[in-house]
């Protein structure tokens, strides 16, 4: 028994040596990204993996200045959180509905939805420029959230339609009979048990939108109104590249999406665990 004990502890030791060696390899990157933003352009260029002979903490000051950060913070931020209230609301409403009515129509559309996740977007970038053109959503930040919808709802709508299974339906049913009115027992019973997976895809959603570049850059024109990763780009020209400007906006641009990351993770399993009771 004393053998086994031992033999286990070694296993696991090696096991979490491993683990760490692979998360270090992980950070790598961001070593580079935030050691190399506290250089000089020439420091840079002379040793890119070295300590900086100097901090410019300055690179902060003027990339604020630059990139006009606060208004570029405030255009991802309304992007980031209006496209998340609707695709948790369209999502769940069309998760449950599909779920609790499988007619043959419903399936067929549940079908449609999880081929969606298939397509790639560099196929369908030329025909979303012209319908987005047609309709009026160039050049606006309410058209790149109706695109968000468009591109969101079927990973949403897969993720919560597996989690709704998990729900008895005997509390629906029990709801009714109390006299509950079928939007009703939506909203006061089965949304607020979609909690776990509605902080996932929370979570998910706003790596995903907040970091996005090709999206806005096609959609969104106007210096106003572009989104931090538009205004980072703004640092590579045709003939000059300020690495060391560019490198600091991506620390400032990058930093509130790890703290909120850092802050929301547990949720993250807990809702895949508890999306997986049932299959």
């Amino acid at each position: 028994m004393m053998e086994q004990t031992q033999r286990y502890n070694a296993r696991l030791l090696a096991m979490e040596i491993a683990a760490l060696l692979l998360a270090l390899l992980f950070l790598v990157p961001f070593y580079f990204v935030v050691v190399n933003s506290l250089k000089s352009f020439g420091d840079l260029m002379r040793n890119a993996a070295g300590w900086p002979e100097a901090f410019r903490w300055d690179n902060y000051s003027k990339v604020w200045e630059i990139m006009k950060f606060p208004r570029a913070f405030m255009n991802s931020l309304l992007i980031t959180v209006l496209s998340n209230a609707g695709l948790v609301l369209i999502s769940a409403m069309a998760a449950y509905r599909i779920l609790r009515r499988p007619t043959v129509f419903n399936r067929v559309l549940f079908v449609l939805f999880i081929a969606a996740m298939v397509i790639p977007f560099q196929s369908i970038m030329i025909p979303l420029v012209k319908v987005a053109s047609e309709v009026g959503l160039m050049d606006s930040r309410f058209g790149l959230i109706i695109c968000y919808f468009g591109f969101g709802v079927s990973l949403n709508l897969f993720l919560y339609h597996g989690f709704m299974k998990s729900i008895p339906l005997e509390i629906e049913e029990a709801a009714v009979v109390d006299g509950c009115t079928p939007y009703g027992v939506f909203w006061r019973i089965v949304f607020p048990l979609l909690k776990p997976m509605t902080i996932t895809i929370l979570i998910l959603n706003s790596l995903w939108i907040w970091n996005d570049f090709l999206l806005p850059l096609l959609v969104l024109h106007s210096a106003d109104i572009r989104t931090i990763p538009l205004q980072t780009y703004s640092f590579f020209g045709q003939y000059t590249k300020q690495w060391d400007l560019a490198l600091a906006g991506l620390v400032l641009g990058v930093a509130p999406m790890v703290a909120f990351f850092l802050l929301m993770q547990k949720h993250i399993i807990a809702g895949i665990s508890a999306g997986a009771v049932k299959g």
